[in-house]
């Protein structure tokens, strides 16, 4: 019950005072679906499922999430799952990217390394903190990325001594995963907890091509 009210309180909260960089509405489709349009339709951040009755999708600004023309994820559309917990909010959500990503705190599955996103004492998760705290964070991480704490050794090496082909290759990912010609792949809801869905597997799968000479480095700790 507290889980649900707390949701059905965050959903009032985005839909009214959205963060810097979101716009929700109500979409029709769900009860709990909200849909936000930011500045230019070409940026996408598409959180789908999840929630069981409380699923999103958010349109993230580019000026507001990337800074504008000199990111390397600009003109991307990034596909992201989130999970809540039976505890939250004493437990943060389970949140991971479904689009392949070039990020040094992002890893080949999707998981981010982002202290908010664990419990103390390894993370930095309190229950006064809420979805869209975690939002702003990582368009925070996506446009500020923390190559000292990372997933991805050499992508984080890459950032540190040799900036310029990590924004190279940061460019060819959002080109050739997250281009604007691609539509986002409609996620398909778990039915249990372990189980992988369709389109998570399809989602793995390409990452694991796509990933195949990349470094992971798990000095990020779990929760």
């Amino acid at each position: 019950m507290q889980r649900r009210t707390r949701l059905q309180r965050e959903l009032s909260l985005l839909a009214a005072e959205p963060p810097p960089g979101i716009s929700c509405w109500h979409s029709g489709h769900g009860a709990g679906e909200l849909r936000a349009p930011l500045g230019a339709p070409w940026r996408l951040l598409d959180i789908s499922k999840g929630f069981g009755m409380y699923p999103f999708c958010f349109h993230l600004a580019p000026e507001e999430i990337l800074g504008g023309a000199d990111t390397p994820y600009e003109k991307g559309i990034f596909n992201l799952e989130i999970i809540v917990p039976e505890r939250y909010p004493f437990e943060p959500p389970k949140i991971r990217f479904l689009t392949p990503i070039y990020h040094p705190n992002i890893d080949s599955a999707g998981r981010i390394c982002l202290d908010v996103l664990k419990l103390p004492p390894k993370g930095a998760w309190r229950p006064s903190l809420s979805i869209s705290t975690l939002l702003s964070s990582i368009q925070l991480l996506m446009a500020e990325p923390n190559p000292d704490d990372p997933l991805m050794a050499d992508i984080s090496s890459e950032y540190k001594y040799n900036k310029q082909l990590f924004l190279l290759r940061a460019r060819e990912w959002t080109e050739r995963h997250a281009g604007q010609g691609r539509a986002p792949e409609p996620l398909e809801e778990k039915s249990t907890q372990g189980e992988r869905s369709p389109s998570s597997e399809s989602s793995g799968q390409k990452r694991k091509g796509s990933n195949i000479s990349r470094k992971e480095k798990k000095s990020c700790p779990d929760s």
